[in-house]
């Protein structure tokens, strides 16, 4: 099974690839997609909406896993990050990809066996987990691959997966 992490943002959008195979977990490719701070939100998740598009095109992952959002004291700042993880969930549900969501707790119980880990914790686990020769840079591109294990760990209990086609549509 191949499955597409993506840490969703408006300036920088984490993606990490992994495959998961008999319990074993492969590091295909990470990193991000960034947006220019100048442009409009529009062409923002414009932009967004075609990258993860391509993300699905060129690793045509079994499922997209993507995190919930969580505001803790400025709901504000959250509202762009939603309209991006908006036009992420849109791009999985055109490219007929399953999307499934997790908490961040979800993310640190799966990745640290402690809802309540510490970033740095979480960071050093996708290492280890990965077998990676240090820890996958910048954060958002190790909070993908953390997502991407997540699902991995959590697929297994899945009793019902959607299918998906192999062609995007296009709005």
């Amino acid at each position: 099974m191949t499955i597409l992490g993506i840490d969703p943002g408006i300036a920088t959008v984490g993606f990490g690839v992994i495959t998961a195979e008999r319990g074993r977990l492969q590091p295909i490719r990470f990193g991000v997609v960034t947006t220019p701070a100048g442009q409009k939100l529009s062409h923002r998740l414009g932009q967004i909406f075609d990258d993860v598009t391509e993300l699905i095109h060129t690793f045509k992952p079994d499922a997209v896993a993507v995190e919930e959002l969580f505001f803790s004291k400025n709901i504000t700042t959250g509202i762009p990050v939603a309209h991006g993880r908006g036009v992420i969930l849109l791009a999985t549900q055109r490219c007929g990809v399953p999307a499934y969501e997790y908490t961040p707790m979800q993310v640190k119980q799966s990745v640290c066996g402690y809802g309540g880990a510490q970033k740095k914790q979480v960071m050093e686990m996708v290492r280890r987990i990965l077998n990676l020769n240090a820890v996958a840079r910048p954060d958002d591109a190790s909070d993908a691959l953390a997502l991407a294990i997540c699902h991995a760990h959590y697929a297994v209990s899945l009793l019902n997966i959607e299918g998906r086609s192999s062609e995007c549509t296009t709005i």
